[in-house]
C-alpha cells in the first residue's frame, strides 16, 4: 500500500497542487510570525535594564500604599545616600518634553524627558560626545535630533514641557539611545534631577538608583534601605530590578505575539476549509479506483491509512515549503522594521522549536483537514467499481444538517438583533459564531440559492454560456457551499473592522463637530498643557475666543469648564431658562443630572463648597465618560471653575479669531506663541479629526493586511475547486466543444462559475460582518449612547470588487487546463 500510495500521489499530484499553496501559505505565516517574534523577544531581553548597567538597589513607590502611588519624595535622595555601603544614589524621572528646533519650530515627534544620573557610578547612558549633566542649565540630546537640526556640543538648545515655556539650556552631550525603550520617535532629553522636575511640573521621582560600595551585598543593603524609606516604597536588588524589566519588555512582545497568532489562526483555519475541499473532490473522483482497490482485497482501515498517508507527505513537504518562505518574510520584516527604526525590532532568530513546530502544525492541518474526507471515501462499495456509480460524485447534504443549521443561523441572527437591547457584549460574540456556523451547515441550500439568483442576471448578460456555469457550479451544493465558507471567513472579518473603523470615525468626527465649533484648536502633546500656554494666547487681541476645556469628576457627576460665546452651538436643546443668561454665578445643568437632583431655573445649588444658580437646564452631545453616567454634567464659565479648582488643566484650548482678524492671520499670531512651547500641536477642525482618527486607520490597514492572507488562501481554494472541477469534467467540456462551444465561451463559462461561487462568498462575509458590527454598536449605544453604525459603501463595493476580479483572475488556469487537450482526446477520457 506504501509503494501504492507514492504512486497515487505522483499520478494526482497536479489535482493537490493547490492545496499545496494553501498549506505553504498558512504555514509560511505561522513560520514568519514565530521567527519574527522570536527576534524580537532576544532584541527585548538583549535591551531589558539598558539603564540599570550600573544599579544594585533600586527605590520605587509602593503601588499598594494609598498615597501618591506614582512619585517618590525628592528628600528622600539625600536620606538614601546616607545609608551605610551606598556608594552613589540619584533619582530618576520619565517624563515628556519638546526641543525647538534650530528653525525656531518645535521638533516633531513625542520627547521623552528624563532625569539624568549625575552621580558617575550610575551612569549608564552612552555618551557619544561631550558628557552628562551635572548641574542646572545643561541637557544633553539623542544623537538624531542633534544631527537633524545641527545642534552641537557647548551650544544653547531651548527645552519646554508642562512645567512653561521653554528654557535655554546648554547642549553639554550626545547620547546614544536608539532601539532602547527611549526611542519613540522623537527627540531624546536628558537633564540634572531638579531642572527634570521643573520642566516636566512633577512633585517627585519615579525610583531612587542605589550603587552599592565594593563588597556589600545588595539584599543586605536593600534591607538597609528598606529600613529608612519605611512605608510608601518598595525596595528591590539587582536580581529583581532585572527580572523586571525582562518581564515588561517581553510582556509587550507576547501580546503582539498572541494578536499575530490570533489573525494566523484565521489564515489556517481558511486553509482547513481548502484543503478539507481538495481532499473531498479528489477522493470523490477517485471512487472507481478506491472500489477496485476494495475488489482485489484492500480493507476500508487500508484505503483509510492510505490517505491519511498522502495527506501527511503533502502536509509535511508543504510545511516544509512554508517554513523556508517564513523565514524569508521574517528576514523582509525585520528589515522593514530596522529601515524605520522601530525600538522592538530584534535580530532574525530562527530556532529548532519554531522549525518544529511549523511542520507539526501543518502537517496535523493537513491530516486533520482529510480525516473526514478519508473517511467517507472509504465507504464505496467493492462492487461500485463495475458500475457508472463509481462515477457519480455528486453528494447533498443530509437533511438533520440542514434543519440543524436552518436553526443555528436563525438564533445567531436573532442574538445579533437582540444584543442591542441587552447590552451584552457576549451575545454578540454568540450571534456573531452562530451565524457563521449556521451558514457552514445551511450553506448547501444557501449558498446554490444565492448563485441561482444571481445566475439570472449573468444569463441576461451572456446568455446560455452563464446558464451552464450556474449548472456547474450547484451541481454539487456541498462542494459550492464549502468553497464559499472559506470566503466568508476571510472576507466576513474584513468587513467587520472596516464598518467598525468607518462607524467609530464617523463616531468621533460627530463628537468633534458636537463640541468644537472653533476654526483651531491647541493639545497637548502625551499630557495635559503647559502651565502659561493659554495665558499667553488669550493675552493676543487678535484672538477672539480661546477657551480651555476642563472638567472634574465629583459625586458622579462632572463639573466642566464652557465659555458663553461657545455653549450655545454644543447644545443639542434647551428645556427650561435661558442660556442667555449664563456666565459668573450661573450655570447650565444637563437634564439627566437636573432630574435627579431636582433642579430647575433660578435654584441656588452648591457645588464643591461655593453656591451657584441655575441658568437653564440643557440637553447636550454627552456619552458616558467613565464612571460618569450620560447627561450628569454641570457647566461654569472658565473663571468660576477656576475659583473651585484652580490646580486643574487641560490637555484642549478652543481658538477663533478675533472679529475682523483672518484665519491666516490669526495662525500666525498663535504660532509665533506657541513657538515657545514645544509640548503642544496647533491644528484646524479638520486636522483635528485626522489626528483623531489616523490610529483607527492605522489598526485598520494593519489589520487588513493581516486578514489579507485569508482571503487569498480563500480564493486559492476558488481557484482549486474549479480546477478539479474542469479536470472531472473533461468529457463534458469536450462534448460542448464539439458540439460547437467556442474557446472564448469555455472561458466565459468558467470565469462566470468562479465569480458567482466568490461574490456569493465575499457577499455572505460582507453581510454577517456588517451584522456583527451593527449589533456591537447597537450594544455601545444602549450602554453609554453616541454610537452608530456608519456603513462605507464604497469600501464593502471594493471588497466585493476585489473578490470578483480575484476569482476572474483564478478561472484563467483552470480555463486553460480545459482547452488544452483536444475535443478527441478529451472525449475518450475515462
Amino acid at each position: 500500500m506504501l509503494r501504492l500510495t507514492l504512486r497515487s500521489m505522483r499520478a494526482d499530484l497536479a489535482r493537490m497542487l493547490m492545496s499545496t499553496v494553501a498549506v505553504v501559505l498558512g504555514v509560511s505565516f505561522i513560520a514568519g510570525t514565530l521567527i519574527f517574534v522570536d527576534g524580537m523577544r532576544a532584541g527585548a531581553y538583549d535591551r531589558a535594564a539598558t539603564f540599570d548597567r550600573h544599579t544594585d538597589v533600586g527605590v520605587y513607590p509602593d503601588p499598594d500604599v494609598d498615597t501618591d502611588p506614582d512619585l517618590i519624595d525628592a528628600a528622600l535622595v539625600e536620606k538614601v545616600r546616607a545609608i551605610e555601603g551606598v556608594r552613589a544614589a540619584a533619582a530618576e524621572l520619565v517624563g515628556t518634553g519638546g526641543v525647538v528646533g534650530a528653525d525656531g519650530r518645535p521638533v516633531l515627534g513625542f520627547g521623552v524627558l528624563v532625569a539624568v544620573p549625575a552621580e558617575p557610578a550610575l551612569q549608564s547612558y552612552d555618551v557619544l560626545a561631550g558628557r552628562l549633566p551635572e548641574r542646572a542649565g545643561e541637557a544633553v540630546l539623542d544623537e538624531r535630533t542633534v544631527a537633524d537640526e545641527g545642534f552641537a556640543v557647548g551650544t544653547e538648545v531651548r527645552v519646554g514641557g508642562a512645567g512653561g515655556a521653554a528654557e535655554p539650556y546648554t547642549l553639554v552631550g550626545v547620547v546614544d539611545v536608539a532601539g532602547t525603550s527611549r526611542d519613540i520617535g522623537g527627540p531624546f532629553i536628558g537633564l540634572f534631577g531638579p531642572e527634570a522636575l521643573a520642566v516636566t511640573e512633577q512633585s517627585g521621582y519615579h525610583r531612587i538608583l542605589v550603587a552599592a560600595e565594593p563588597g556589600v551585598a545588595d539584599e543586605a543593603l536593600a534591607a538597609r534601605i528598606a529600613e529608612v524609606t519605611g512605608a510608601g516604597t518598595t525596595v528591590h536588588t539587582r536580581a529583581e530590578i532585572l527580572d523586571a524589566a525582562v518581564d515588561d519588555a517581553v510582556r509587550d512582545v507576547n501580546q503582539f505575539n498572541m494578536v499575530l497568532l490570533v489573525f494566523t489562526a484565521v489564515a489556517v483555519l481558511v486553509a482547513a476549509f481548502v484543503i478539507a475541499n481538495t481532499f473531498t473532490i479528489v477522493l470523490a473522483q477517485r471512487t472507481r479506483r478506491t472500489a477496485l482497490l476494495r475488489l482485489v482485497g484492500a480493507t476500508r482501515g487500508q484505503v483509510f491509512r492510505a490517505t491519511l498517508l498522502e495527506s501527511a507527505v503533502l502536509g509535511l513537504v508543504a510545511s516544509a515549503v512554508g517554513v523556508l518562505i517564513g523565514i524569508g518574510m521574517a528576514a523582509a520584516l525585520s528589515a522593514l522594521m530596522n529601515s524605520l527604526d522601530i525600538a522592538l525590532n530584534g535580530e532574525l532568530t530562527v530556532t529548532a522549536t519554531t522549525v518544529l513546530g511549523s511542520l507539526v502544525i501543518g502537517t496535523v492541518l493537513t491530516v486533520g483537514a482529510a480525516l473526514v474526507p478519508a473517511w467517507q471515501g472509504t465507504r464505496v462499495a467493492p462492487v461500485a467499481a463495475l458500475t457508472d456509480a463509481a462515477l457519480q460524485v455528486t453528494r447533498t447534504a443530509g437533511r438533520l444538517r440542514l434543519i440543524f443549521g436552518g436553526l443555528v443561523l436563525a438564533a445567531g441572527v436573532a442574538a445579533l438583533a437582540g444584543a442591542g437591547g441587552t447590552g451584552q457584549i457576549a451575545l454578540v460574540a454568540l450571534g456573531g459564531m452562530l451565524s457563521f456556523f449556521g451558514i457552514v451547515l445551511f450553506g448547501p441550500v444557501l449558498v446554490p440559492a444565492l448563485v441561482r439568483m444571481f445566475g439570472v442576471v449573468a444569463r441576461r448578460a451572456f446568455g446560455i454560456t452563464a446558464g451552464l456555469a450556474v449548472a456547474n457550479a450547484v451541481r454539487n451544493p456541498r462542494r459550492v457551499a464549502a468553497t464559499a465558507t472559506a470566503l466568508v471567513i476571510g472576507i466576513g472579518l474584513v468587513s467587520s473592522f472596516v464598518v467598525g473603523a468607518h462607524s467609530t470615525k464617523a463616531v468621533i468626527e460627530r463628537s468633534v463637530d458636537a463640541q468644537i465649533g472653533v476654526d483651531f484648536v491647541v493639545t497637548g502633546i502625551g499630557g495635559d498643557l503647559p502651565a502659561g500656554v493659554v495665558d499667553a494666547l488669550a493675552a493676543r487681541p487678535e484672538l477672539g475666543v480661546v477657551h480651555e476645556q476642563r472638567s472634574r469628576i465629583v459625586d458622579e457627576g462632572r463639573i466642566r469648564a464652557a465659555d458663553p460665546a461657545l455653549v450655545e452651538r454644543q447644545l443639542e436643546s434647551v428645556l427650561a431658562g435661558q442660556v442667555g443668561s449664563f456666565g459668573p454665578g450661573r450655570v447650565l445643568v444637563h437634564r439627566e443630572l437636573a432630574a435627579e437632583r431636582g433642579w430647575s431655573p433660578g435654584d441656588r445649588i452648591d457645588l464643591h463648597g461655593h453656591s451657584f444658580e441655575v441658568a437653564a437646564v440643557v440637553v447636550g452631545p454627552d456619552a458616558a465618560d467613565g464612571p460618569v453616567s450620560p447627561g450628569r454634567v454641570v457647566e461654569l464659565v472658565a473663571a468660576d471653575f477656576t475659583r473651585l479648582f484652580p490646580d486643574e488643566r487641560g490637555y484642549l484650548v478652543e481658538i477663533e479669531p478675533a472679529e475682523g482678524v483672518s484665519s491666516a492671520a490669526a495662525r500666525d499670531v498663535i504660532e509665533s506663541v506657541l513657538a515657545d512651547y514645544p509640548t503642544v500641536n496647533l491644528m484646524d477642525q479638520a486636522a483635528y479629526k485626522r489626528m483623531l482618527t489616523s490610529t483607527v486607520d492605522m489598526l485598520l490597514a494593519f489589520v487588513v493586511a493581516l486578514l489579507g492572507l485569508a482571503v487569498v488562501i480563500a480564493l486559492v481554494g476558488v481557484a482549486n475547486t474549479l480546477s478539479l472541477s474542469v479536470l472531472e469534467r473533461t468529457r463534458e467540456n469536450a462534448v460542448l466543444r464539439a458540439v460547437g462551444l467556442t474557446r472564448g465561451r469555455m472561458r466565459a463559462m468558467l470565469a462566470v462559475e468562479a465569480v458567482l461561487t466568490a461574490l456569493v462568498g465575499a457577499l455572505l462575509g460582507v453581510a454577517l460582518g456588517t451584522a456583527v458590527t451593527g449589533s456591537a454598536m447597537a450594544m455601545l449605544a444602549s450602554l453609554s449612547g453616541g454610537f452608530m453604525l456608519a456603513v462605507p459603501w464604497g469600501q464593502l463595493g471594493g471588497i466585493l470588487a476585489v473578490a470578483v476580479l480575484a476569482a476572474l483572475a483564478a478561472s484563467v488556469l483552470p480555463a486553460r487546463r480545459a482547452l488544452r487537450r483536444p475535443v478527441v482526446e478529451a472525449l475518450a477520457d475515462l
